[in-house]
């Protein structure tokens, strides 16, 4: 009797052998592996030929292949935090074996608590964040997986997809985790209003320099179109300073947005100081030196009133 594989191994292409035998005969797909029909990327695991290039199908086959859980940075790409990319990274309890194939790396940890998102288990958002994080940090790591990791802590935050408050005591059970201190000083850093990277390099090289003033970050001013957070402020005096992403401000749409906002905040008695990428990692001792002209000038305007 002829079946049709692709119903067989449902929509991701992949079974366990133990799973599909319950449908056909052993035989019949010992089989299929030696036509080639099916391919054996892993013991006890077998994958449609044309399913091996997505990234979905390789996942289940390695939670297959481990009886383990998606974890790091293949965790967070079913969170939809990172894209989808190789290795695959699964956590199984200590004390059991490790499986070892190439594009797969296994972990063994002391506890694993797994949540499911769609067919796939996978650590909890606020573990696999800071499990991928130590991963960066510690000596197999390189920039690219810094950069992922740290905008991954920063997208997560200031999405509200997880709490800080669980980050901070994910970083406390693990004292030993590799770039702990500079994980809990990002934390802090968005927690305060900081929702990008250009931000944080603004607020460090910036904004928080001996005689500076003291700003407020993300504060709330009510326009007639909507409440808008600004970036920095200094409430007393209404001045914004706004740093300015290219990938947020850079098209025609952009532009025309940020000067509508300004424009609003300017009937409201803001002075609004944008300052570009470029700007700011090129100058940043000349973009503090006009913020302290403006405050000058602003105080001065009021002992005037």
């Amino acid at each position: 009797m002829a079946h049709h594989l692709a119903s067989l191994l449902g929509p991701e292409g992949v079974a366990r052998t133990t799973d599909l035998a319950r449908k056909v005969d052993r035989h019949s797909v010992d089989e299929w592996v030696r036509a080639r029909r099916l391919h054996r990327p892993y013991p006890g695991v077998v994958v449609l030929p044309a399913a091996l290039d997505q990234w979905r199908t390789r996942a289940l086959a390695a939670v297959y292949a481990t009886d383990g859980v998606l974890s790091h940075t293949s965790a967070l790409a079913v969170w939809r935090l990172v894209a989808q990319s190789d290795p695959m990274h699964v956590s199984i309890r200590a004390g059991r074996r490790a499986l070892r194939r190439p594009g797969l790396v296994v972990h063994r940890v002391q506890d694993l608590v797994s949540d499911r998102v769609g067919p796939y288990p996978v650590t909890e958002l606020a573990r696999a964040r800071v499990d991928t994080w130590g991963l960066a940090a510690g000596r197999d790591g390189g920039r690219r997986l810094v950069e992922v990791s740290r905008g991954a802590v920063i997208t997560a935050l200031r999405d509200r997809r997880v709490r800080p408050d669980a980050l901070v005591a994910e970083a406390d059970r693990r004292p030993a985790l590799p770039g702990r201190s500079e994980l809990l000083r990002l934390v802090e850093l968005v927690r305060s209003g900081s929702h990008s990277e250009l931000e944080i390099w603004g607020v460090r090289h910036g904004l928080e320099k001996p005689g500076m003033p003291r700003f407020v970050r993300q504060h709330a001013v009510a326009l007639p179109f909507a409440t808008v957070h600004l970036d920095a402020a200094i409430p007393e005096l209404r001045i914004a300073v706004e740093l300015d992403g290219a990938a947020f401000h850079g098209s025609a749409e952009a532009r025309e947005r940020d000067t509508r906002r300004d424009v609003a905040l300017a009937a409201r008695g803001w002075v609004v100081l944008r300052f570009s990428y470029r700007r700011l990692t090129s100058d940043p001792e000349g973009c503090r030196r006009e913020i302290l002209q403006v405050c000058a000038a602003r105080r001065a305007l009021l002992v005037q009133r």
